[in-house]
């Protein structure tokens, strides 16, 4: 009988501990916040577009633009492979040593940069109401790109890179320059148009 007591007894203290916690292990994770996306929607939208098909890029730039640019040596057009044949031209500066380069790509959207498969750092702004993203590549300091949303599949690239100076220009001087060149190749297609 005095067990009978003592199991009651034990039985009753027994429902009134705590339930064991979870463990860490034996708890599910919380959800995964939702990704984190930037798409054509995050752009400023175009005030319109502006499409680059007729568009002979070593005449973008006017010849007092280059004059003010420092890029004074004469242009030279050829066709950038790793922008789906893009028609470009390069302008290098005697004066810094640093080059410019501008292509007009009509195989894909600006939107490309904002892409994981892009592995790019960038910044989106704007430039004469285009959404302008500058590009740096990791481990790679001596270039920076500027690249102008302008139509729909289409997008200006600028480059600007140091040619070879016996000192390395510093990467923020490189976008500062690509995005001086940048503006210059907007206001004068626009001026154009």
């Amino acid at each position: 009988m005095r067990t009978m007591g003592l199991l009651i007894v034990a039985m009753a203290l027994a429902g009134c501990t705590a339930a064991p916690k979870q463990s860490s292990l034996t708890t599910p994770p919380p959800p995964p916040p939702p990704p984190t996306t930037t798409s054509q929607l995050d752009f400023p939208q175009r005030p319109r577009a502006l499409p680059l098909d007729e568009v002979d890029p070593c005449a973008v730039l006017t010849a007092d633009q280059r004059t003010a640019l420092s890029l004074d040596n004469p242009p030279s057009a050829y066709v950038e492979p790793s922008f789906g044949s893009a028609r470009a031209c390069t302008i290098r500066s005697t004066t810094s040593g640093n080059v410019a380069r501008i292509a007009l790509v009509l195989a894909s959207g600006a939107d490309v940069w904002l892409s994981e498969n892009a592995q790019v750092e960038y910044a989106v702004s704007a430039i004469e109401g285009f959404a302008a993203i500058t590009v740096r590549t990791p481990d790679v300091h001596d270039v920076c790109n500027v690249e102008i949303d302008v139509a729909d599949g289409q997008f200006l690239d600028v480059m600007f890179r140091d040619g070879g100076n016996s000192t390395a220009v510093q990467q923020d001087h490189l976008c500062l320059g690509a995005q001086r060149v940048a503006e210059a190749a907007m206001a004068s297609l626009l001026q154009k148009r």
